[in-house]
């Protein structure tokens, strides 16, 4: 007789052990390449010391004043080279984060996957970081852990700056800055990427995008945003691997689409995204319709990307609440017209497909209310546009989301939509004065319309006689 409990569990330790078998293999492959120290002389490079945030360089110095390494490191080392403005700066250091807290009053501890230092100036925070080191040979769970695919859960083993460089993403964000010596520490030929505009992951591959499938996203993201090409062995498994994306925390992939899709470049960005089959994992509905040939869907998100772009160019705000409207507003009406061929009222269609489909894509981007709220009042007050009922226009008017509801019905005009000049007029009515504005709704009352239709008079069905 076969103990099939027995079995099972051989079956699953034999599985555990092949995972583990083939991701020491694979860490050990991605370290083959000698990391190779290169000091680069400020004479050498073009980062100057005045464009360095005066607190990152005060947290620079007083950790080594305590007798630590400490380093600009990552984005920052990177823009300023490209003669970008960094956005943020980071400092990676030797000391842990305990220690880092006790030098920095003004400084908190955060993270359990992956532990950090904030070190807060007023509103301005510098964000410090403990050299990583190599998971292997590492058996406490509160260090180290890794899920069945091979996503590290919790990154808190440290080491020394060697071992730093090799847990770094892309050669070209493995740059250390030496503020001491206006020095920058090159271990991986990342100046040279840097100078020939190429996006070059750090070891093997598959790993390190099993590890943390994001860096995919990121490999985009850096691409649009340098204008870079990613090197041969980068791009090679995201198609494979752009699975490993649904086992991502949906406000980790929120945050990622925000910085993919709304950072000035974010046409390119949705196109490559598409190339690489990784669109579907942020919205999976919306890609259904893209995979159909859906045009009028690939076109009013292309038209969002734009405006946004051009907006970004002039340094004015954006909402995302008004790109997430346009990116699911073809699932949101799909959903609604189908409730409606059912007999449900299209004002009610419309608001539980809304509903319907918000909490669809939060479970894989999670949408914070205060934009899911938004998205949902720009989608209901797309009908009551169209239809412009005399006795709720100035209602309409004094909507405080009217603005971005007339900007999406102008956006779905520009796409081609048949709206019956509903753009045009609502144009016209904001530019009217109180005179003129009273007029127009006499005159749109008048004439009986609705949505470019004529409306008849509606007669009373009679019920039938009884005998």
């Amino acid at each position: 007789m076969f103990n099939y409990p027995i079995i099972a569990t051989v079956a699953v330790l034999g599985g555990t052990l092949a995972f583990w078998l083939m991701r020491k293999r694979n860490q050990s492959k991605s370290q083959q390449q000698p990391m190779s120290r290169t000091l680069i002389p400020q004479a050498e490079h073009s980062i100057s010391r005045h464009r360095i945030n005066d607190n990152a360089l005060k947290v620079v110095n007083r950790l080594t004043s305590h007798g630590y390494e400490a380093y600009l490191v990552g984005g920052c080392v990177r823009d300023l080279y490209l003669d970008l403005h960094p956005k943020d700066f980071d400092v990676a250091t030797n000391a842990s984060p305990e220690d880092v807290r006790r030098i920095f009053r003004n400084s908190r501890i955060i993270g359990r996957r992956f532990k950090l230092v904030h070190i807060l100036f007023g509103r301005e925070m510098i964000e410090v970081a403990t050299f990583r080191a190599s998971h292997e040979d590492v058996k406490h769970k509160e260090k180290s852990r890794h899920a069945a695919s091979g996503r590290i859960l919790r990154d808190n083993v440290y080491g020394t700056i060697d071992e730093d460089v090799i847990r770094r993403d892309f050669t070209i964000n493995a740059l250390y800055y030496d503020a001491n010596s206006d020095s920058v520490v090159d271990f991986c030929n990342g100046m040279n990427d840097l100078r020939s505009g190429t996006l070059r992951l750090i070891g093997d591959p598959e790993t390190r995008y099993r590890e943390d499938p994001v860096r995919m996203l990121r490999a985009v993201r850096f691409a649009a945003k340098l204008d870079f090409t990613m090197a041969t062995q980068t791009e090679a498994h995201i198609q494979a691997l752009s699975h490993l994306l649904n086992d991502v925390p949906s406000a980790r992939l929120f945050d990622e689409a925000l910085k993919l899709l709304q950072s000035g470049y974010g046409v390119y960005a949705f196109e490559a995204l598409r190339d690489y089959h990784l669109f579907g994992a942020l919205f999976p509905a919306t890609d259904e319709h893209l995979k159909d040939g859906d045009r009028y869907t690939e076109e009013l998100i292309l038209s969002a990307l734009e405006n946004t772009d051009r907006r970004l160019a002039c340094d004015k705000s954006v909402n995302p609440a008004f790109l997430f409207a346009a990116l699911l507003w073809s699932p949101m009406r799909s959903a609604a017209q189908q409730l409606i061929t059912e007999g449900i009222p299209p004002a009610v269609a419309y608001q539980q497909a809304a509903n319907d489909v918000i909490a669809q894509q939060c479970r894989c981007t999670a949408i914070p209310k205060r934009f899911s709220f938004v998205v949902r009042d720009i989608w209901g007050m797309q009908i009551r546009l169209e239809r412009r009922q005399p006795k709720t226009i100035e209602a309409l008017l004094a909507h405080p989301k009217f603005r971005a509801a007339y900007d999406f019905l102008l956006l779905r005009e520009q796409v081609g939509e048949q709206l019956y000049g509903a753009g045009q007029w609502w144009t016209d009515i904001q530019e009217a004065n109180e005179h003129d504005r009273a007029a127009m709704i006499q005159t749109w009352a008048a004439s009986g319309k609705k949505t470019g239709r004529t409306n008849k008079s509606r007669q009373r069905r009679r019920k039938p006689k009884t005998s």
